[in-house]
């Protein structure tokens, strides 16, 4: 009924509509501390045992963590200046997730990793180039066979990336180059109708051809207003509701909120900011990532998880939010 409304009525709604809701948990803060760390989660949804469901979560200057629901470190991989990480869950063939790996800021590369989603803990199977240039944004998608990473490289490159799983060691070879003119970093990519989302952090919101044989050009279907999206454009990510609609959302960093978009047409459907309650609101806001479905009574049709870039006193971490209560506030706002 919640989701119903607010497609229903949220579809022309802007920065007058930017709500307030609160985290229900977070992670324990990364160990890097007195610096900016935190920057980009993952979400793997245990469909059996939801409850049971997973975080991956990065702290750029060491490493990547694994995460349950109550937000305590289920293990931690030390692999130095990981930025952005996404997961994909094949089924009987695994889960996995692949790292951009900036620890040479002139070659990226993308770190290839299997998770164990019974210890919660990940092993490294491989890796691929992620293009010339410091590694930032990485995203995941699966057409048919094949599984492509895309690469966001800092100074708005974006290589399209073949991910081959098949041997012993996981490896891939770039198999197309996009571009946007200045930096960028988040991206998600959406199956059903082959479109990659880049943030430019400057300007937007644009959306390739996702098919690899496809052309090169990109079209700016979200633009910095400063209304309904303020620079930074960082995170994005994207719940799929049926073929082709559900929602589109961004770490609108400029403001300490997230810009929520309704698809395919990408028209604006909402604002709201993480306020403080039982913890702490969030502030800065680098990686989102979202996903639909139960997990748990807390979380009872989707999951946000946001990183913190102010958790002071302690180190950054990732707030975790109950997409009902997003919805729940926009509908109730949009009924105003």
């Amino acid at each position: 009924m919640i989701l119903a409304l607010v497609a229903a009525g949220l579809a022309s709604a802007g920065s007058a509509n930017t709500v307030s809701v609160q985290a229900v948990a977070e992670t324990a803060p990364v160990g890097t501390a007195n610096d900016d760390a935190a920057d980009d989660p993952a979400i793997w949804r245990n469909a059996r045992r939801p409850a049971d469901s997973l975080i991956l979560a990065t702290d750029k200057k060491a490493g990547l963590y694994v995460y349950g629901l109550d937000g305590k470190a289920r293990s931690f991989v030390p692999a130095g200046r990981l930025n952005n990480v996404d997961l994909i869950d094949l089924g009987a063939s695994g889960v996995f997730a692949v790292a951009s790996d900036r620890n040479d800021p002139a070659k990226a590369v993308l770190r290839i990793y299997r998770l164990d989603t019974r210890s919660g803990t990940l092993k490294e199977i491989g890796s691929a180039p992620g293009g010339a240039g410091e590694a930032y944004g990485v995203c995941l998608m699966q057409s048919g066979r094949s599984l492509y990473a895309f690469s966001v490289l800092k100074h708005g490159a974006v290589h399209q990336v073949w991910i081959n799983l098949s041997g012993r060691t996981a490896a891939g070879r770039i198999v197309r180059s996009l571009s946007v003119a200045t930096q960028a970093e988040g991206c998600v990519a959406d199956p059903r109708t082959r479109q990659l989302y880049v943030g430019e952090e400057a300007r937007g919101i644009w959306a390739f051809d996702a098919r690899p044989n496809a052309g090169t050009q990109g079209k700016l279907v979200a633009q910095v207003d400063s209304r309904h999206l303020f620079a930074d454009v960082e995170g994005l990510a994207l719940l799929p509701v049926g073929r082709k609609g559900g929602w589109l959302l961004a770490s609108s960093q400029g403001d300490n909120a997230y810009s929520l978009y309704r698809l395919p047409d990408m028209a604006p459907a909402g604002r709201f900011r993480i306020a403080a309650g039982k913890l702490g609101a969030t502030e800065e806001t680098d990686g989102i990532a979202l996903a639909g479905g139960s997990f748990g009574s807390s979380y009872p049709v989707g999951l946000l998880v946001v990183q913190d870039g102010d958790n002071a006193p302690d180190a950054q971490n990732f707030k975790l939010v109950s997409w009902q209560d997003v919805m729940r506030a926009l509908a109730e706002a949009s009924a105003r």
